[in-house]
């Protein structure tokens, strides 16, 4: 693995969180780092095996996994950003609640799409240091989704209570 590499992704990543999250009270942001942290080291210790032995199970379920994770990430951005009247089109700063399309069924779209991309690039090569950190991705998205919907409920509510009583969080019928 190249540190510089890995150095200059983890300030990065540290940087987005404070920008988008952390710097407005949004504590979420500092979960989140964890699971954009861990996916991002997966990245690089699965970049030599990439497309290596395309046809093993392990990369069917692979590549599987980082198709699916297309849809929950497009879907959940384009409806907060269409119904959920985000201030300054910033899409962490809604106004609405949007229980429509994806969010009709899950309340953590974007969040299902981190986690099931951070589980495709596992398996790619899955051994025990890939496990860890596909695991540290599931504990961090999990936190992160519990400290955002806390502050859900801060902003909207028993609405937003009632919300979470009619949806799964990140995957219906599962999770």
């Amino acid at each position: 693995m190249n540190y510089i590499t890995l150095i200059t992704g983890t300030i990065l990543i540290a940087l987005f969180s404070w920008y988008f999250s952390i710097r407005e009270k949004r504590y979420h942001g500092i979960a989140r780092f964890f699971a954009f942290e861990s996916i991002f080291i997966l990245v690089l210790l699965n970049l030599k095996v990439w497309f290596h032995d395309p046809f093993s199970v392990h990369q069917i379920i692979s590549w599987i996994l980082l198709f699916a994770c297309i849809y929950p990430a497009i879907a959940g951005y384009v409806l907060l950003h269409k119904k959920g009247k985000p201030d300054d089109n910033h899409i962490e700063r809604t106004t609405v609640i949007v229980k429509s399309g994806i969010y009709k069924y899950i309340r953590h779209p974007l969040y299902c799409s981190l986690l099931v991309l951070g589980t495709g690039v596992m398996f790619k090569d899955p051994d025990k240091l890939q496990l860890v950190f596909g695991t540290i991705n599931l504990i961090a998205l999990y936190f992160t989704a519990r400290i955002e919907e806390k502050e859900m409920i801060a902003k909207f509510g028993q609405e937003y209570i009632q919300y979470m009583f009619a949806t799964w969080m990140f995957i219906p019928y599962l999770f």
